[in-house]
């Protein structure tokens, strides 16, 4: 989706974690299955208590320094892109987001996976240079992975979103986030206290309670729901009709809120005295 931000539109930057957020499966999971590794879980488990790396920049730690993964190479990230399961209507969500007159997106992905998987997955999708995933140096005889150039988790996501804020020279309120895990914590919290829109995609607490909002589904093209009304202000009636013009039928539509709440007995023992 190309945008021209000369027009005299309203002008918004969308930016999007990918795994579970635009896809079902975890980069490193796919990988590690065509790999035959079944240990990446333990992995991953072992470095995040030792909080040796950035949350989700776990797989780049592991291709540049695990033996069981030094063997991985360019070619190796581009098919596991090919077997990623993305979730429906991606391309929908974006043309929609093209033709909402009076307003202009610009998308792109943030993403600590390998840019090469994001990119693979998202081929004919999401313009290459639209797409921000780890970076790696390689070597020019081998193709092994020599360095890492760039880790987009945890902070890393903020520093690339204020890259974009930047470059497209909008103002925070007028930034949307989407995203479903740990690394995105860091760049919803940012967002929050400059009043951009963050949208989880997740009911894992540690995002969920952060987010401005959650919206649950196994349709990329749900996310365009609390856009709609967030930025453009519009309806559930508008929202019905635009979706029914673009040939879709919004089902089971619940609006819920949901308090979670742990409740205990607090006994008090009394010292009875003769």
């Amino acid at each position: 989706m190309t945008v021209d931000f000369k027009r005299g539109n309203r002008q918004y930057l969308i930016a999007s974690d990918f795994d579970q957020t635009l896809s079902f499966n975890d980069s490193g999971f796919v990988l590690s299955e065509m790999l035959g590794n079944e240990r990446f879980p333990e992995k991953v488990e072992g470095l995040a208590k030792i909080h040796l790396v950035q949350q989700g920049g776990e797989l780049a730690y592991l291709l540049l320094h695990d033996p069981e993964y030094r063997c991985v190479r360019r070619e190796h990230l581009h098919e596991v892109g090919k077997r990623i399961r993305l979730k429906k209507n991606i391309p929908a969500l974006l043309r929609m987001l093209d033709g909402l007159e009076g307003n202009r997106f610009a998308f792109y992905v943030i993403s600590a996976a390998p840019e090469e998987v994001i990119q693979s997955a998202l081929e004919g999708i999401v313009e290459p240079d639209h797409i921000f995933g780890t970076r790696f140096r390689y070597h020019p005889e081998t193709g092994e992975i020599e360095s890492i150039a760039r880790v987009p988790a945890g902070y890393g996501k903020v520093a690339v979103l204020e890259e974009l804020v930047a470059r497209h020279q909008v103002s925070h309120d007028h930034v949307v986030y989407m995203g479903d895990g740990s690394s995105d914590v860091h760049v919803m919290m940012h967002l929050n206290r400059r009043d951009g829109i963050t949208i989880a995609v997740s009911e894992a607490k540690f995002i969920s309670q952060i987010a401005r909002r959650t919206v649950l589904s196994e349709d990329a093209l749900s996310v365009l729901v609390p856009i709609l009304e967030e930025v453009a202000g519009w309806d559930s009636t508008r929202i019905r009709s635009l979706f029914a013009a673009n040939g879709f039928v919004l089902q089971d539509w619940s609006k819920v809120r949901t308090d979670s709440l742990t409740i205990s007995r607090h006994e008090i023992a009394e010292a009875i005295t003769a």
